[in-house]
């Protein structure tokens, strides 16, 4: 155990305390193999890769990692979830192009991909709610976000050019590297995370970094295909009937 642990092995530890990985967690998150135990023991320098990636995802200053430099920090993650792929129409007009469930799941993959969005169907809104904005709309997938969202109904989202313009209180598409999640989103005490909260208490929130986010939608508007046909008038009676029960319930009690 001699190995006299470097500068940037000292500070490579701290930014993982800094961001409650464990050791196993903070290797996955930078492409390490297994843990990250042999470079805190000093057994295995710290690669050009790996300062590039604590650099990308959490702005981590190379200079300060190797001890030349006090600034921790670098302002180098903005948060830029903007559209990657913005279509338009024949008369050179944005269009909503909709993703299904099933074009969801390559939709991460293919973000970039403009003939990929070709092949997607899109409508326009002649709306103004609709103008001067890109929209996508996307298919809700599972009961996360019940009672709000109902699995199979659509969402139609307006582009979010920066996580900092995210609003605490708003339902989001949220575009990862693996997957479309539909959800509200917190914030944390660390500005390189966010919490995305689904409205179904059954499902725990999921943690993710800002730098895994390709692309945000705040949804504002919903497609829906399963319209209740309960009236006004039959709620008011299911509503007299339930306290006409409760009210027996309490007689009983009494007795």
């Amino acid at each position: 155990m001699g190995t006299d642990v470097t500068i940037e092995v000292k500070r490579f530890k701290e930014i993982r305390d800094d961001h409650n990985f464990t050791q196993s967690e903070f290797a996955e998150v930078l492409g390490i193999k297994n843990s990250t135990a042999d470079i805190e023991r000093g057994r295995t320098k710290l690669s050009g890769k790996i300062v590039a990636e604590l650099l990308r995802q959490f702005g981590v200053n190379p200079l300060w990692l190797f001890g030349d430099s006090s600034q921790k920090y670098l302002p180098v993650n903005k948060g830029d979830v903007s559209p990657k792929v913005v279509t338009v129409n024949s008369g050179e007009e944005e269009n909503i192009v909709l993703v299904n469930q099933k074009a969801a799941a390559g939709y991460p993959s293919n973000v970039q991909d403009v003939e990929w969005y070709q092949q997607l169907p899109a409508f326009d809104i002649p709306l103004p709610e609709y103008r001067n904005a890109t929209y996508r709309g996307f298919q809700v997938e599972g009961d996360s976000m019940m009672p709000n969202l109902r699995p199979g109904e659509w969402v139609l989202g307006k582009a979010v050019p920066s996580i900092a313009e995210v609003s605490y209180s708003k339902i989001y598409v949220v575009v990862l590297y693996d997957s479309v999640l539909v959800k509200k989103i917190q914030k944390m005490e660390d500005p390189y995370k966010i919490l995305l909260v689904s409205i179904n208490e059954e499902y725990p929130p999921v943690q993710v970094l800002v730098s895994e986010i390709q692309e945000l939608w705040q949804v504002n508007s919903k497609l829906t295909f399963s319209i209740d046909a309960t009236s006004e008038n039959g709620l008011l009676r299911q509503l007299q009937q339930s306290m006409e029960e409760l009210k027996s319930e309490f007689k009983t009690l009494k007795h």
